[in-house]
């Protein structure tokens, strides 16, 4: 996906002008399903007429094309609103959707944090040495690839994509330049990723690339036998009752590493296990000590913001006070917003994909409605 620009001026300036909106008329618990708790957001101390000014709001500011927001506060789902709006399915424009709690939705790049979460199993199980071991000897079948300065490359440089490889994800996608695209069109996705020539040290430099998790897949695939999806489903899903997504192909019949589509009440229970150290409903799915790790600063990403593990780290100004947050970003104003401080899952979806709004706006609803609603730890 392209450069991502968390900037928080710009987000509060994209803001329409105006007093902000009475609350929804019902801001009630949202009804139990999918093995959610529930309660009102008052219940939880959150400010309703904050935070439920979020439906008006965004049905007024069309140009949003906000599609979901999800907030979940100590544990339990309390807010829950879908929008319509014009959407896409793997890139292709499918006209204007009227969403609920049923339609899946794109998760982009959110997928990189999730196959992030899986590695952390595998490791945790013993299926796949440990991340500081070099990349290019795990893959013998890509042995021509090999160089002394490829040779440092190791999994931890993938996870922070700092692999110190070729890489141009800021061009559109439209752009045969652009390196995913000519990655994703490839009649082999790992021999064009590892293929690309050494431009810095392994570990050095952040650049973003969707190379890194294809090269990581290919890992997985090569230590459990098992490809990602499989993976994903057996080791993470099916232990949180996931079982309605789909994931797309690329045309080699590698997995497309932007193929996850989800409903926003599963991927909400993602934003939940991290929260909870990697605990789903009283059993351990991901190691605690790993999705510590993955979601701490490894090294500087763009801009004011960390990147981890395949996450995002920074942070937002709420009444004086500093809040940090980590988030699974996707690609056309997806996020997945964990805020550890004031026990918060946020999920936006939207319809940006084209849209210089598309930073901007899943910001607004987490700065002037979500955190501006909470009242403390």
């Amino acid at each position: 996906m392209p450069t991502i620009l968390f900037l928080l001026l710009f987000a509060l300036a994209s803001f329409p002008a105006g007093a902000q909106s009475a609350p929804q008329p019902d801001c009630s618990a949202p009804p139990a399903s999918d093995g959610w708790q529930v309660a009102a957001p008052d219940a939880v101390g959150l400010d309703p007429t904050t935070l439920c000014g979020i439906g008006p709001r965004f049905k007024a500011w069309t140009a949003a094309d906000i599609h979901s927001v999800l907030v979940v506060r100590h544990g339990k789902l309390v807010y829950e609103q879908y929008f319509t709006g014009a959407d896409e399915k793997l890139g292709r424009p499918v006209g204007v959707v009227t969403f609920d709690a049923v339609t899946k939705h794109d998760l982009r790049s959110i997928e990189k944090s999730v196959a992030a979460l899986v590695l952390g199993i595998v490791i945790e199980q013993g299926r796949m040495p440990g991340i500081d071991q070099p990349v290019l000897p795990q893959l013998p079948e890509y042995a021509d690839l090999r160089s002394p300065q490829k040779d440092q490359i190791t999994l931890r440089n993938l996870l922070t994509m700092s692999q110190g490889l070729a890489w141009n994800e800021d061009l559109p996608y439209s752009d045969p330049a652009n390196s995913e695209t000519q990655m994703d069109l490839s009649p082999d996705p790992i021999r064009y990723a590892l293929s690309q020539p050494v431009v810095a040290p392994p570990g050095t430099v952040w650049n973003y690339s969707t190379g890194s998790v294809t090269i990581l897949a290919a890992l997985l695939r090569k230590a459990t036998g098992q490809p990602l999806d499989a993976l994903v489903r057996t080791e993470l899903f099916e232990p949180l009752g996931i079982s309605d997504y789909e994931w797309a192909h690329l045309p080699s019949g590698d997995l497309a590493p932007y193929g996850l589509r989800m409903r926003p009440r599963d991927l909400a229970k993602l934003g939940q296990l991290v929260l909870n150290h990697g605990i789903w409903n009283g059993k351990s799915v991901v190691p605690a000590d790993w999705g510590a790790t993955a979601t701490s600063p490894q090294i500087n990403g763009q801009q004011l913001y960390f990147y981890g593990f395949q996450f995002w780290l920074g942070r937002s100004l709420v009444h004086g006070r500093a809040i940090e947050w980590v988030a699974g970003v996707g690609y056309g104003g997806q996020r997945l917003f964990i805020v550890p401080a004031l026990d918060l899952v946020v999920l936006v979806h939207a319809g940006l994909y084209t849209s210089s709004m598309q930073s901007s706006v899943p910001l607004i609803v987490l700065n002037r409605f979500v955190l501006q609603s909470a009242d403390g730890p």
